[in-house]
């Protein structure tokens, strides 16, 4: 990698609640198979073995496998579907229709919504994707709304491997990941229906209007 791309960028690590756990700085080490190791040894530290640990409030008619800690106070609504590893923090919602597909961590006070389909991705404390959405492959940070219909695209049509521009500088990264979305700095939003394709970057405090269609990197301000 030519240049490294840091997750404090994009949070102030100082406000989650797992933030001195996030060690590496890489940012694309917080999605994906980097992530998912990354879980399996926290798992492992909340004594998580093979079967679900469960502290918070989850309904019968949900399903839930392998790995995933649920902390108290967090709730999981009908037919949600969780599959590990995941961690789901306190005070947290994944709600009726929801599908967790494993390698997720969600802080807490988050929303992974009805039939919003997640995988390989962080939700940092307060992250929200409510109504209909998917997050592949991405770090939703501190206070992020998802627009009902946001689709985080994580795999490129040309199947190469994901380049950004860099924040600081204007380089061009490799990420070098072939699954790779966004990441979403803190307090930044969608509209309805948006879409981020492979390679973005919002700094915080952006937001996409509904509807658009985006990729590359936002510094400031709003993109239309």
């Amino acid at each position: 990698m030519s240049q490294e791309i840091r997750l404090d960028l994009f949070t102030d690590l100082n406000a989650s609640l797992h933030g001195n756990k996030f060690t590496t700085p890489n940012v694309f080490a917080w999605v994906g198979k980097s992530l998912t190791a990354w879980l399996e040894g926290f798992l492992t530290e909340l004594g998580v073995k093979e079967t679900p640990v469960i502290k918070g409030n989850v309904h019968p008619a949900s399903y839930i496998s392998g790995r995933v800690y649920i902390a108290e106070g967090a709730i999981v609504e009908p037919t949600a579907f969780i599959q590990g590893p995941c961690y789901i923090g306190p005070g947290s919602e994944v709600r009726h229709g929801a599908y967790i597909r494993g390698g997720v961590y969600v802080g807490a006070k988050c929303v992974v919504g009805h039939t919003t389909e997640v995988k390989g991705s962080m939700f940092l404390d307060g992250a929200k994707a409510g109504h209909f959405a998917y997050v592949g492959d991405s770090v939703l940070c501190r206070n992020v709304n998802l627009g009902a219909g946001t689709k985080l695209a994580n795999l490129p049509l040309q199947r190469r491997t994901i380049r950004v521009r860099h924040p600081v500088g204007n380089a061009i990264v490799s990420s070098e990941l072939t699954k790779f979305s966004a990441v979403m700095g803190d307090n930044c939003q969608t509209g309805c229906n948006s879409v981020l394709s492979p390679g973005t970057l919002l700094l915080p405090n952006t937001g996409v209007m509904p509807c658009v269609h985006y990729r590359g990197t936002l510094l400031t301000g709003i993109a239309e």
